[in-house]
């Protein structure tokens, strides 16, 4: 029996092998009717990466950043890809090779199956690699400017005073020296500052490719007074009344502080830390000003740098108040009809400079009530001070709202008229703040 199932698979082979066949045809189509294969490239340039590279080597070129890659896959895959564009990898292998110059091939991976590879741009790159070379060197500082009149530059420290430069052996071995720039042009006290440096070749100019550990030092460059010279304040001496009703807010000097140098340097040791100008005179004045000011120097003793400062008084009015009886003016009633106000005047309490107080007459003043588009009723309405001056303003109005019945004159009950205003005289004088005697404001010694 099995004899007979050996002879009738042999003759039925070429049967059965065409059956399987036309199987596997009528499955991949139906595959690639549902899943149909693309040809596309990536939307965006895939990364190009490097691995293997040996930790004694680097590169001495710069290399495409990106590839651009296209593949045949089914459109599952290709969707897939799309949204995680990271499933894609292109690479150098650096790996077991050492010191040259090679053309190597760009490799492509996809974390995804089946894909075929059908271009990648650029597909070889030329890569360089060169040992990598370490030396020490020291850190060059150029100080640039001069200090303030009257001081010198010190000694000078840098940390660290030695750095590294790694790199590639041709170009480390161009770099001669490390420097860096500080500029201390008018500084009148030590600087310290953290300063970044670079590597220089022998003409001075930058080289690119190398890295300076670490690249930034602390520098400290040490300034001090020059012999028989003194760092002092300056005193503002004050004479004189300002005009009555203003007083004296500051006092500012320019510049705080000045360099005195005498060629005794017991006279200028002598001095009591400040200098006074001459006396400023404050008669009259009512505004702010600037003055040049000369100062009061012991004999021997000179000024280094310009011979005045500049002093700024700062003055202002001293601030009052006002209290004031008005009748009150009625604006916006309708022809019409009449009002009757309850009270018929307030008193007011403005509040300003004093002089500006002692100024106001009570006509030229007026306190209104608004009754535009009101009809017949009893309404509060609060009354408003008009004319008033510029930087006077209304503290108090006593009592804050009056009470307003307005009636038609067609009732035949008879125009009222508001108690008129007559001359209003200030209930006190204006009262001022306290005077102050200003007292010159100088600055600190630093």
């Amino acid at each position: 029996m099995s004899g007979g199932f050996v002879r009738w698979l042999r003759e039925s082979f070429s049967s059965l092998s065409l059956a399987f066949f036309l199987s596997v045809i009528v499955w991949v189509s139906a595959v690639l009717s549902s899943d149909p294969t693309v040809t596309r490239s990536i939307p965006q340039p895939v990364p190009l990466e490097i691995e293997g590279l040996s930790t004694e080597l680097t590169i001495l070129d710069s290399l495409p950043e990106t590839v651009n890659v296209t593949l045949r896959t089914p459109q599952s895959i290709w969707d897939r890809i799309l949204i995680q564009p990271n499933l894609v990898h292109a690479w150098l292998d650096l790996s077991d090779i050492s010191e040259g110059e090679y053309e190597l091939p760009v490799k492509v991976r996809v974390g995804v199956t089946p894909y075929h590879v059908v271009r990648v741009v650029p597909d070889e790159v030329v890569v360089r690699l060169e040992k990598v070379e370490i030396k020490t060197l020291e850190v060059t500082m150029a100080i640039l400017g001069e200090p303030a009149l009257g001081y010198q530059k010190g000694p000078l420290y840098i940390s660290p005073s030695q750095v590294q430069v790694s790199g590639a052996k041709s170009l480390v071995e161009r770099v001669k020296s490390i420097q860096g720039e500080m500029d201390i042009n008018g500084a009148a006290e030590s600087q310290r500052r953290a300063i970044k440096v670079k590597a220089v070749d022998e003409n001075g100019m930058d080289v690119v490719g190398v890295r300076v550990i670490p690249d930034t030092v602390s520098v400290n460059q040490l300034i001090t007074l020059l012999g028989g010279y003194r760092n002092v304040v300056v005193k503002v001496v004050t004479e004189g009344e300002l005009e009555e009703g203003y007083w004296l807010t500051n006092i500012s000097v320019s510049p705080p502080n000045v360099i005195v140098f005498s060629a005794d340097p017991q006279l200028v040791d002598a001095l009591p830390g400040y200098v006074e100008t001459e006396a400023v005179d404050l008669s009259g004045l009512s505004d702010d000003v600037d003055l040049r000011v000369a100062l009061k120097l012991p004999p021997g003793v000179e000024l280094a740098g310009e011979e005045s400062v500049l002093v700024r008084l700062n003055i202002a009015a001293l601030e009052g108040s006002l209290p004031i009886t008005l009748p009150i003016d009625v604006v916006g009633l309708s022809p019409d009809l009449e009002a009757l106000l309850s009270p018929s005047q307030v008193d007011v309490l403005i509040t300003g400079p004093v002089p500006l107080l002692k100024s106001i007459k009570a006509s030229n003043l007026r306190v209104v009530v608004d009754l535009t588009d009101m009809s017949v009723g009893e309404y509060q309405v609060t009354p408003v001070v008009d004319l008033l001056p510029n930087s006077v303003k209304v503290a108090s109005i006593l009592p804050m709202n009056i009470s307003v019945v307005i009636r038609s004159l067609a009732a035949g009950e008879g125009q009222f008229s508001p108690t008129p205003g007559g001359t209003v005289t200030p209930l006190v004088t204006p009262t001022q703040r306290p005077q102050m005697t200003p007292t010159p404001t100088t600055s600190p010694q630093p």
